[in-house]
């Protein structure tokens, strides 16, 4: 695979694992279950005349199953970085799931460089927000980085 090609099936992989990390916030789907589906309905399908990107499968199942299994770490690094006043819970659900899979790839994918983690899941935000709440998440994870990345 070609750098282009993997850049775009990494991409399509980072907005699968929001999307699967948000389902799974909603619905309490086990994470067995949530990949299966995604696995066989949605990477790289064509679902209602709307064709999902072919994903990097093993990075888009590292993303969901770090998050899930690092998830207290993860929100701690999070929590640590919000304005006096606010909490993750404060948060919408996207805006969780975003900040928790950047935050995740910048502990435990050290061969992603920084800049890349984070213009990727800034490009995440685009497809939920304004550019107000994609500078926050430029913000947010560049902290994370400065403590997780040495």
């Amino acid at each position: 695979m070609n750098q282009t090609a993997r850049s775009r099936s990494r991409s399509a992989a980072r907005l699968a694992a929001v999307q699967a990390l948000y389902q799974q916030e909603m619905e309490q789907t086990s994470v067995p279950a949530l990949l299966h589906e995604f696995h066989h309905h949605r990477l790289g399908a064509t679902i209602e005349d709307v064709e999902y990107a072919d994903a990097e499968v093993p990075f888009f199942d590292d993303l969901v199953k770090g998050v899930d299994s690092r998830r207290a770490e993860i929100d701690r690094l999070i929590g640590a970085k919000l304005a006096k006043g606010w909490s993750l819970e404060r948060l919408d659900r996207p805006m969780r799931q975003i900040l928790r899979a950047g935050t995740y790839e910048l502990l435990a994918r050290a061969d992603v460089p920084v800049g890349s983690v984070i213009s990727e899941y800034v490009d995440v935000a685009h497809a939920f927000y304004e550019k107000r709440e994609t500078s926050f998440v430029n913000g947010l994870l560049d902290a994370v980085a400065k403590d997780v990345r040495s």
